[in-house]
């Protein structure tokens, strides 16, 4: 019999493993991490001594229960972890894991593959000692390490606070915070954001527990320059420069879909994301029967609201296979997701879409670093006549590389809507291809 598999070991996938346990189905949970938890609640290397208080501060209850969750199941399920899905067609997955390729078939497939930071390039950021938000969370998270000695965190969204203060409380040499927003906007979301009082709490409690130690936080403050020759030196933004020798930056998250563009499933724009995002119902059904979609995959809601679709997906795929769930209960997780949706609007009026980047941006910039595209390539490419980005990656290569557009597809939507005169919801989305991630040379067939 095909296995109910679930990719993705995150609060999403770890919740969605445990409500189909409950329920008597025995999952197949694939996740590429050597532990599982996913970005928000990633584990430590089990040699590592950091508190839970260390490496997650409020949310060390949240990540223990996540933790815990996963090592019970663990026994109990198929777990196959450090394993990345490439590939996905007639109802199988092609897998990689440890230079070995292998393959699952499954009856039902719940997609919970989360998010990555939405990149828009600034001159200098292919220099070492840039990163992304994420990637500067992960080195102190999994690594036990900075990404400099004075680090610099720049961009916007809840996460440019977060990991700023995760560095300070670890010791890190924070030199500053470059916030995007302006305060203006933080104001006027006010109402939007007390529908969660304890989030919007932990939020100002970043930002003013980083003003309280001495760090400077910029309020409306782009980025317009990483400066350096071999290595990060500094940055500046308008009139002002300062020292420094790491940055960190990014602006909100996207969605990862590439798995379930891969499974056939219908994508719409979706203007709070401001991005394609494969389509589901309030429970987490997709256009495709027999595949559901939760978590930040499908849409940027947290964690919190990861573990509650996990949960709703989880429900709807029992259903779906003749078994009896709880209705009340769904509903109810139902109802918590429409309120979380309703303060994620609040986030995205703190955090306005920086607008004005597409027109700033300089022809010299690289915008594609995989293929060494640059802004003014792709610019050639649409006075060509070419506005659909798919047809402008055919022509010049953008988001062809090793990343598959996971950094600069949108940003290179960004400028072909701006360089067309079209809204950016009409210039199309890169299609998602296999391989999803790069695979190395001389990987062996699993016998």
């Amino acid at each position: 019999m095909k296995p109910v598999v679930i990719v993705g070991a995150g609060p999403a996938g770890i919740t969605a493993a445990r409500t189909l346990l409950d329920h008597g189905i025995t999952p197949c949970l694939i996740d590429e991490s050597p532990r599982g938890g996913g970005q928000v609640y990633r584990r430590q290397p089990a040699n590592f001594q950091r508190s839970a208080r260390q490496l997650y501060g409020f949310e060390a209850g949240k990540a223990q229960a996540v933790h815990r969750t996963l090592d019970e199941l663990a026994p109990l399920i198929d777990y196959r972890a450090q394993t990345l899905v490439w590939n996905a067609e007639n109802k199988r997955l092609d897998l990689l894991n440890n230079n070995r390729t292998d393959s699952v078939e499954y009856s039902r497939i719940i997609v919970a593959t989360g998010a990555t930071d939405r990149i828009l390039p600034v001159p200098g950021w292919t220099l070492p000692g840039v990163y992304s938000l994420g990637a500067a969370q992960i080195a102190l998270k999994y690594q036990g390490c900075a990404i400099g000695e004075r680090v610099v965190f720049c961009g916007s969204g809840p996460l440019l606070y977060l990991v700023a203060y995760q560095y300070a409380q670890a010791g890190a040499k924070v030199m500053a915070v470059l916030d995007s927003a302006p305060f203006s906007a933080q104001c006027r979301a006010l109402p939007a954001l007390l529908r969660q009082p304890a989030t919007l709490a932990k939020g100002l409690y970043y930002r003013a527990w980083l003003t309280a130690h001495g760090i400077a936080v910029h309020q409306g403050a782009t980025l317009s320059q990483i400066e350096g020759e071999q290595r990060v030196q500094g940055i500046r933004w308008g009139e002002h420069t300062l020292e420094c020798d790491a940055v960190a930056f990014a602006h909100a998250l996207r969605s990862e879909t590439q798995l379930a563009d891969l499974l056939g499933c219908e994508f719409a724009w979706n203007s709070l994301n401001r991005a394609w995002l494969p389509q589901r119902d309030s429970t987490g059904r997709s256009s495709v029967e027999a595949v559901y979609l939760a978590g930040d995959g499908a849409g940027i809601m947290g964690a919190d609201a990861a573990q509650i679709a996990g949960e709703c997906a989880a429900l709807a795929l029992l259903e779906d296979a003749g078994v009896s769930v709880d209705r009340h209960r769904r509903d109810t997780l139902v109802k918590q997701l429409a309120n979380i949706q309703r303060f994620r609007q609040g986030l995205e009026t703190a955090f306005p879409f920086p607008e004005q980047w597409a027109v700033q941006a300089p022809d010299e910039l690289i915008l594609c670093r995989c293929e060494e595209v640059s802004v003014g390539e792709v610019r050639a490419v649409v006075d060509e006549g070419h506005w659909e980005i798919n047809r402008v990656k055919a022509h010049c290569r953008v988001g062809m590389g090793r990343c598959q557009g996971r950094m600069c597809g949108l940003a290179a939507a960004e400028i072909v809507a701006q360089r067309s005169g079209r809204g950016i919801a009409h210039i199309g989305r890169l299609r998602g291809q296999a391989p999803i991630k790069p695979l190395p040379f001389g990987v062996e067939e699993q016998p």
